[in-house]
Protein backbone atom coordinates (compact mmCIF):
# COMPACT_ATOMS: atom_id res chain seq x y z
CA UNK A 1 0.00 0.00 0.00
CA UNK A 2 1.62 3.21 -1.15
CA UNK A 3 -0.48 6.25 -1.98
CA UNK A 4 0.97 9.34 -3.63
CA UNK A 5 -0.06 12.75 -2.28
CA UNK A 6 0.66 15.96 -4.18
CA UNK A 7 0.43 19.19 -2.21
CA UNK A 8 -0.39 22.57 -3.72
CA UNK A 9 -1.14 25.12 -1.03
CA UNK A 10 0.16 28.56 -0.04
CA UNK A 11 3.42 27.17 1.33
CA UNK A 12 4.14 24.20 -0.94
CA UNK A 13 3.66 23.79 -4.68
CA UNK A 14 4.11 20.36 -6.23
CA UNK A 15 5.40 18.77 -3.01
CA UNK A 16 4.96 14.99 -3.24
CA UNK A 17 4.96 12.44 -0.46
CA UNK A 18 3.75 8.88 -0.04
CA UNK A 19 1.48 7.28 2.51
CA UNK A 20 2.95 3.93 3.49
CA UNK A 21 0.97 3.12 6.65
CA UNK A 22 -2.76 2.92 7.38
CA UNK A 23 -4.39 6.12 8.67
CA UNK A 24 -3.93 6.48 12.44
CA UNK A 25 -2.00 3.20 12.77
CA UNK A 26 1.49 1.78 13.15
CA UNK A 27 2.91 4.69 15.13
CA UNK A 28 6.36 4.53 16.68
CA UNK A 29 6.00 2.69 20.03
CA UNK A 30 7.04 5.80 22.00
CA UNK A 31 4.55 8.06 20.19
CA UNK A 32 1.14 7.89 21.85
CA UNK A 33 -0.71 11.13 21.13
CA UNK A 34 -3.88 11.66 23.15
CA UNK A 35 -5.64 13.65 20.43
CA UNK A 36 -6.07 13.11 16.71
CA UNK A 37 -5.54 16.00 14.30
CA UNK A 38 -9.33 16.14 13.78
CA UNK A 39 -9.89 16.42 17.55
CA UNK A 40 -7.24 19.11 17.82
CA UNK A 41 -8.83 21.20 15.06
CA UNK A 42 -12.23 20.77 16.74
CA UNK A 43 -10.88 21.93 20.10
CA UNK A 44 -9.35 25.05 18.66
CA UNK A 45 -5.61 25.13 18.23
CA UNK A 46 -3.23 27.74 16.84
CA UNK A 47 -5.89 30.44 16.82
CA UNK A 48 -7.73 28.67 14.03
CA UNK A 49 -5.27 29.88 11.39
CA UNK A 50 -3.18 26.76 11.05
CA UNK A 51 -3.56 24.95 7.72
CA UNK A 52 -6.76 26.69 6.60
CA UNK A 53 -5.59 26.31 3.00
CA UNK A 54 -4.83 22.58 3.33
CA UNK A 55 -8.32 21.10 3.25
CA UNK A 56 -7.57 19.35 -0.04
CA UNK A 57 -4.70 17.40 1.53
CA UNK A 58 -6.52 16.01 4.56
CA UNK A 59 -9.89 14.31 5.10
CA UNK A 60 -12.87 16.64 4.76
CA UNK A 61 -14.29 15.38 8.06
CA UNK A 62 -11.29 16.89 9.88
CA UNK A 63 -12.66 20.30 8.94
CA UNK A 64 -16.36 19.62 9.57
CA UNK A 65 -16.30 20.83 13.22
CA UNK A 66 -12.92 22.56 13.11
CA UNK A 67 -12.60 25.97 14.70
CA UNK A 68 -10.90 27.97 11.95
CA UNK A 69 -10.06 31.59 11.25
CA UNK A 70 -8.93 31.80 7.60
CA UNK A 71 -8.12 35.53 7.64
CA UNK A 72 -5.90 35.79 10.71
CA UNK A 73 -5.09 34.04 13.96
CA UNK A 74 -7.86 34.44 16.53
CA UNK A 75 -6.80 33.27 20.02
CA UNK A 76 -10.44 33.29 21.17
CA UNK A 77 -10.93 30.20 18.99
CA UNK A 78 -8.42 28.28 21.10
CA UNK A 79 -9.98 26.05 23.75
CA UNK A 80 -8.46 28.12 26.55
CA UNK A 81 -9.16 31.44 24.73
CA UNK A 82 -5.58 32.69 24.71
CA UNK A 83 -2.54 32.84 22.49
CA UNK A 84 -0.14 30.00 23.24
CA UNK A 85 1.81 30.05 19.96
CA UNK A 86 5.10 31.50 18.92
CA UNK A 87 5.23 33.10 15.46
CA UNK A 88 6.37 30.79 12.66
CA UNK A 89 9.46 32.96 12.15
CA UNK A 90 10.63 32.12 15.67
CA UNK A 91 10.32 28.43 14.83
CA UNK A 92 12.34 28.98 11.66
CA UNK A 93 15.01 30.98 13.49
CA UNK A 94 15.41 28.21 16.08
CA UNK A 95 15.78 25.55 13.38
CA UNK A 96 12.65 23.67 14.46
CA UNK A 97 11.12 23.59 10.98
CA UNK A 98 11.83 20.61 8.73
CA UNK A 99 11.97 21.38 5.01
CA UNK A 100 9.16 18.98 4.07
CA UNK A 101 6.82 20.45 6.72
CA UNK A 102 7.17 24.24 6.48
CA UNK A 103 4.30 24.81 8.92
CA UNK A 104 5.94 22.85 11.71
CA UNK A 105 5.12 20.07 14.12
CA UNK A 106 1.35 19.91 13.58
CA UNK A 107 1.78 19.57 9.83
CA UNK A 108 4.27 16.78 10.45
CA UNK A 109 1.77 15.11 12.83
CA UNK A 110 -1.11 15.37 10.35
CA UNK A 111 0.99 13.75 7.64
CA UNK A 112 2.36 11.13 10.02
CA UNK A 113 -1.19 10.35 11.17
CA UNK A 114 -2.26 9.92 7.54
CA UNK A 115 0.56 7.40 7.02
CA UNK A 116 3.63 9.27 5.79
CA UNK A 117 6.89 8.10 7.29
CA UNK A 118 10.28 9.83 7.19
CA UNK A 119 12.27 7.77 9.74
CA UNK A 120 14.91 10.29 10.84
CA UNK A 121 12.49 13.22 10.91
CA UNK A 122 9.84 11.13 12.67
CA UNK A 123 12.30 10.38 15.48
CA UNK A 124 13.23 14.08 15.80
CA UNK A 125 9.60 15.15 15.98
CA UNK A 126 8.68 12.40 18.44
CA UNK A 127 11.56 13.50 20.66
CA UNK A 128 10.21 17.09 20.57
CA UNK A 129 6.68 15.82 21.32
CA UNK A 130 7.92 13.87 24.35
CA UNK A 131 9.74 16.94 25.69
CA UNK A 132 6.53 18.99 25.75
CA UNK A 133 5.02 16.66 28.34
CA UNK A 134 6.96 18.60 30.98
CA UNK A 135 4.08 21.08 30.89
CA UNK A 136 1.74 18.38 32.20
CA UNK A 137 4.11 17.85 35.13
CA UNK A 138 4.07 21.56 35.94
CA UNK A 139 0.28 21.61 35.85
CA UNK A 140 0.03 18.58 38.15
CA UNK A 141 2.53 20.11 40.56
CA UNK A 142 0.90 23.54 40.73
CA UNK A 143 -2.84 23.04 40.13
CA UNK A 144 -5.72 21.32 41.85
CA UNK A 145 -7.13 18.40 39.85
CA UNK A 146 -9.79 19.56 37.40
CA UNK A 147 -9.00 23.28 37.77
CA UNK A 148 -8.98 24.29 34.09
CA UNK A 149 -8.33 27.92 35.04
CA UNK A 150 -4.92 27.04 36.46
CA UNK A 151 -2.03 27.32 33.97
CA UNK A 152 -4.31 27.78 31.00
CA UNK A 153 -1.47 28.70 28.63
CA UNK A 154 0.41 25.50 29.43
CA UNK A 155 -2.79 23.53 28.95
CA UNK A 156 -3.29 25.13 25.52
CA UNK A 157 0.31 24.33 24.60
CA UNK A 158 -0.39 20.70 25.46
CA UNK A 159 -3.40 20.75 23.11
CA UNK A 160 -1.15 22.06 20.34
CA UNK A 161 1.04 18.98 20.80
CA UNK A 162 -1.73 16.34 20.91
CA UNK A 163 -1.75 16.02 24.70
CA UNK A 164 -5.16 16.59 26.24
CA UNK A 165 -4.53 19.61 28.46
CA UNK A 166 -8.13 19.43 29.73
CA UNK A 167 -7.43 16.14 31.52
CA UNK A 168 -4.23 17.02 33.36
Amino acid sequence: MKKKVTVNDKMQKGYIYYLTEPVGKNFHPEFKPELTPKEMLGLGVFGGKYMTDCSGEFPKDWYKNAKLSPEKKDPSINFFNLNASLPLQVWRDKGWIYYDDPRGWFQWYCRYYMGRRIPEEDLRQIKRWKAIKRHAGAIKKNCNPGDLNCRRKQRQVLLHWAYDGRKV
